[in-house]
């Protein structure tokens, strides 16, 4: 077996990144100083929203998203069982309880025509509908909008595979309620961990930013009791620190002035994977969409074949990964909250055969081809 040389995802680091991290190391502030406040304006202005308030992961956006929408014990969020665990730990993080729906093969990202027959199953009211934006595909939010004004819930869009992706003339995060955002190393930008809520509300943004800052207030318009001076701080609810350095922040900042190349080499690989596989018999390729960022490209294989072709790209390089073990077969989730395999049929058949191939800015055209001619070898070999 060979060592893997090709990951199906990873960071692309430039000088400008590195000096960028220097120059704070040189300087007076190395957490909760003005890079913060800058980078957060950096992305406010690049998705078009009037706030963007940072977090130390994207988990902790997720928690500090589910925790401004209102999501306690004795309430429920809605979620596909497609997705990376953190989505829906984070409900689990505020008392809540994860209600768990299937996806629609057009998208493979959360049906909007279950979500309210999830929530039907339970008796708890829903503050959330948690659409993810699967792989870089820009699911309909205008779709779940109706579902959420009758359950009287927000809508938090996850989209930690999404940064750069475009709904028509909207970019991801203008649409939803509040928009999360992943920066970790093998998503679109990068801060090494950190991650990012992007809202038009100025309440939602005041409730974030007392969350990651553990529930303390500074300012005397904030107080409950009396003000006492400069020095006074009054800690009003509980709160968490989930704040982002200066220099994840720096990083950030430098690596948003790329965005934009980012994603257009993410398009240019993806547009050589169709090609090159768009007649071959034993895949079915991932949904398209004109404003596909691709984080990932998912390919799906019949299931009887995955681990087999899986492992062959594995042993010969080819560092593919799959995503994901649907939510509601992990143990915890069928222990506590009563899931059962067969349960979204549409998530297990798509989840059973499932393999992300390498897809990020610093690919050559030549790892393209070298991925599609060993996928090739992997699929004729049983």
């Amino acid at each position: 077996m060979s060592e893997i040389f090709l990951p199906y995802g990873r960071q692309s680091i430039s000088e400008d990144d590195i000096e960028a991290v220097i120059s704070i190391l040189r300087g007076d502030w190395l957490t909760t100083g003005p890079m913060v406040e800058k980078f957060e304006g950096d992305v406010a202005d690049y998705v078009g929203v009037a706030h963007a308030v940072s977090f130390s992961s994207g988990t902790a956006a997720l928690h500090g998203a589910m925790h401004a929408a209102g999501v306690a014990p004795g309430s429920a969020a809605v979620a596909p069982s497609l997705t990376f665990a953190a989505t829906a730990n984070s409900v689990i993080y505020c008392g809540g309880r994860p209600v768990l729906a299937d996806i629609s093969p057009d998208t493979l990202c959360l049906d909007p025509g279950a979500v309210e027959a999830a929530a039907g199953h339970v008796a708890e009211p829903v503050r959330a509908i948690v659409p993810v934006s699967f792989a870089g595909y820009p699911v309909k939010i205008t779709d779940f909008r109706d579902a959420a004004n009758r359950l009287g819930a927000l809508v938090i869009e996850d989209a930690s595979h999404a940064l750069g992706a475009e709904r028509g003339l909207h970019k991801v995060g203008q649409e939803a309620d509040m928009t999360v955002f992943s920066f970790h190393p093998v998503k679109h930008i990068t801060t090494a961990e950190g991650g990012m809520v992007v809202t038009n509300s100025a309440e939602l943004a005041k409730r974030l930013r007392l969350f990651r800052s553990h529930g303390i207030v500074k300012s005397p318009e904030d107080f409950v009791r009396a003000y006492a001076g400069a020095w006074d701080n009054d800690m009003v609810e509980l709160g968490y620190n989930y704040r982002l350095t200066d220099m994840a922040s720096a990083l950030g900042a430098s690596q948003l002035k790329n965005i934009d190349y980012f994603v257009m080499r993410r398009k240019e690989i993806a547009v050589m994977y169709r090609e090159m596989l768009s007649e071959a018999p034993d895949i079915v390729l991932p949904p398209d969409h004109p404003g596909h960022s691709y984080h990932l490209f998912p390919i799906w294989v019949d299931g009887s074949r995955r681990k087999d072709v899986f492992d062959r790209l594995r042993g010969n390089g080819i560092g593919v990964q799959v995503h994901y073990v649907p939510l509601h077969l992990h143990t915890y989730y069928r222990e506590k909250f009563a899931f059962f395999e067969g349960d979204f049929p549409l998530t297990e058949k798509f989840s059973s055969g499932e393999i992300s191939l390498p897809i990020f800015p610093d690919m050559l055209d030549e790892h393209v081809e070298l991925v599609v001619k060993n996928l090739a070898l992997a699929l004729g070999a049983r």
